[in-house]
């Protein structure tokens, strides 16, 4: 994992350089679905959790595409939005799993239930960049 300033999207792949955007990411379904193509979590869900637990959990350890400020996410399930110049319909949310317990902390499994993120699709090819505004359409 690591932070960008800038990243560009593909329909059908996710992020350009993500581990899913090839299908070799660990668990990469076969064939590619929709679900897969980008992720996102809330930096206050992060920060509440690290909080709550006292655990020194980071936005690197969710292992999300990306991190909002300030947009409720899981009400993006079932929705389309922009994010900067770039459409993304919600699928569902993005619950943690075993395999992000046992790369972080086991107590991400209680403590993320449906403060996880969000599962979404790409819908159009573009740019996303720090600061870009999230737009419900």
């Amino acid at each position: 994992m690591c932070s960008r300033s800038e990243v560009r999207t593909v329909p059908g792949k996710g992020i350009e350089g993500g581990r899913y955007f090839t299908g070799t990411g660990t668990f990469s379904p076969q064939p590619q679905k929709h679900d897969f193509e980008i992720t996102l979590i809330e930096r206050e869900k992060i920060d509440a959790f690290a909080r709550e637990s006292g655990l020194p959990f980071t936005a690197a350890h969710a292992r999300r595409n990306l991190v909002t400020e300030g947009v409720d996410l899981n009400a993006l399930a079932g929705k389309e939005f922009l994010i900067g110049e770039v459409r993304i319909r919600g699928i569902r949310l993005c619950e943690p799993c075993n395999y992000l317990a046992k790369t972080t902390f086991p107590e991400t499994l209680k403590g993320l239930v449906h403060k996880g993120g969000l599962r979404a699709q790409v819908m159009t090819e573009g740019c996303i960049r720090v600061g870009d505004e999230v737009v419900v359409l």
